[in-house]
């Protein structure tokens, strides 16, 4: 088993003069698929309504989204280390703007599932290629820059929360699918052509946390128990964001909420709309705080901070949630303290493991994500037999608090154990393990 240690302080061989307008464009194209995730919320109800489907049947379309939208991503992955960022993410804007097109025209849950299964392919193309290139391009600053990447698919939809709300309202829910998805597409299409790889001496080698001295082959990586501890992790985090994602509007529904006005820094708004625009606000401010944080103490420390807050604030919705300003204010709270998951384990990840391979790397441990969205729809089911969604709540603030122990019992000794002391020459270095 191959060891970590601190990489040393050495210059780049070129100044990095474009790596920073490389990661503006990764978070344009995140921003231009957040929706995708994210808006799919305002789009339940109004499809029951239509057409009668059980809601249950129909966040299955959710759940085909994230499965295909995760575990698809090794594989879009391994063409962005060999064919570079463009092509794949080019493809991805396209099969997004279908998909949307095609959830507009559906009239049968099939087509729902169909549309589902494409823009899931679509997201996590451009998703995997983002958060890839800038791991990449940032291997001084990897907590950073998956953070400010990965801020735009979280917060990416904070803008468009109203608008959407508003075509669905006025015109029909098939309206906003449909020229939010073209709109979208044709931006990420544009965007792809800038993007690029970086090459040898293009980026620094500076390290403030430990790293890999060389890098692992996917086939390696997942033969290692740290990649699997980390992997059952990210399922505990995500499954409970997961579930506020998708059942958001649902849970407002059903606690008598959705459109109470909720007045708060001089704004007035219906709660659901309220507690979804600053909800994704904070969903993405969390990912380069966070992100950031972990680069000055540790990766583990910081999953601990947050993933104790998330199992805190997750329970707390669950006691003071049916009260429309504790609405607003707790899954506030719970998104900001779950968004930072899709900064922490792809910067671990790509501390881990090396950054040759780090698109296909991050994109294996994304599939996380998937697993941990077939659970969703059970908690529709689980909520119809319990009759409230206190179960549900108490399911994920628990797994949550499992995964805050877990980073410094389990996953911080492991990476320890990992971890070689510098070399003659490099005491001087000031380093830090990732924990």
């Amino acid at each position: 088993m191959s060891t970590l240690a601190a990489t040393p302080v050495s210059p780049p061989v070129n100044p990095p003069v474009n790596r920073w307008l490389q990661l503006v464009l990764g978070i344009v194209c995140m921003c231009m698929i957040a929706n995708m995730q994210y808006g799919w919320t305002f789009f339940v109800n109004p499809i029951q309504e239509r057409h009668g489907w059980d809601r249950a049947a129909i966040q299955v379309a959710f759940t085909i989204f994230v499965v295909t939208e995760t575990w698809l991503v090794p594989i879009e992955g391994w063409f962005v280390d060999k064919y570079g960022p463009r092509i794949v993410t080019l493809v991805g804007g396209l099969l997004c703007g279908v998909a949307w097109v095609i959830n507009a025209y559906a009239d049968s849950l099939f087509m729902l599932y169909v549309g589902a299964a494409i823009g899931g392919t679509g997201a996590g193309a451009v998703y995997g290629t983002c958060v890839g290139n800038s791991l990449k391009w940032f291997p001084d600053r990897r907590g950073l820059a998956a953070g400010l990447t990965a801020m735009g698919f979280g917060a990416g939809s904070a803008l468009t929360v109203v608008p959407i709300q508003a075509v669905i309202h006025h015109y029909s829910y098939e309206h906003a699918f449909f020229w939010f998805g073209l709109g979208q597409g044709l931006v990420v299409m544009a965007v792809a052509l800038l993007l690029s790889a970086p090459k040898k001496g293009d980026v620094p080698t500076i390290a403030r946390v430990s790293q890999s001295k060389r890098d692992y082959a996917p086939s390696e990586m997942v033969r290692t128990p740290i990649f699997w501890v980390m992997y059952a992790m990210f399922v505990m985090m995500a499954a409970g964001g997961l579930m506020a994602t998708a059942q958001l509007g649902p849970i407002a529904k059903d606690f008598h909420i959705a459109d109470t006005p909720v007045s708060l820094l001089g704004i007035t708004l219906p709660a659901l709309t309220f507690a979804a625009t600053i909800d994704r606000v904070l969903n993405g401010v969390t990912r380069p705080l966070f992100g950031w944080i972990s680069d000055h103490i540790g990766r583990e420390n910081t999953m601990f901070l947050s993933f104790g807050i998330e199992g805190v604030g997750i329970y707390m919705l669950s006691q003071f949630g049916q009260d429309p300003f504790m609405f607003v204010i707790l899954t506030g709270l719970v998104f900001f303290a779950w968004g930072e998951i899709y900064s922490l384990f792809p910067a671990t990840c790509g501390d881990t493991f090396g950054s040759k391979y780090a698109a296909t790397n991050a994109g294996l441990l994304y599939t996380a994500k998937g697993t941990a969205a077939l659970i969703v729809p059970y908690t529709s089911i689980l909520t119809t037999m319990t009759g409230s969604w206190h179960a549900v709540f108490l399911a994920a603030a628990a797994l949550n608090i499992i995964a805050a122990f877990m980073a410094i019992f389990v996953l911080k000794p492991m990476r320890q154990g990992y971890t070689k002391a510098p070399a003659a020459g490099e005491a001087e270095v000031k380093t830090a393990t990732a924990h």
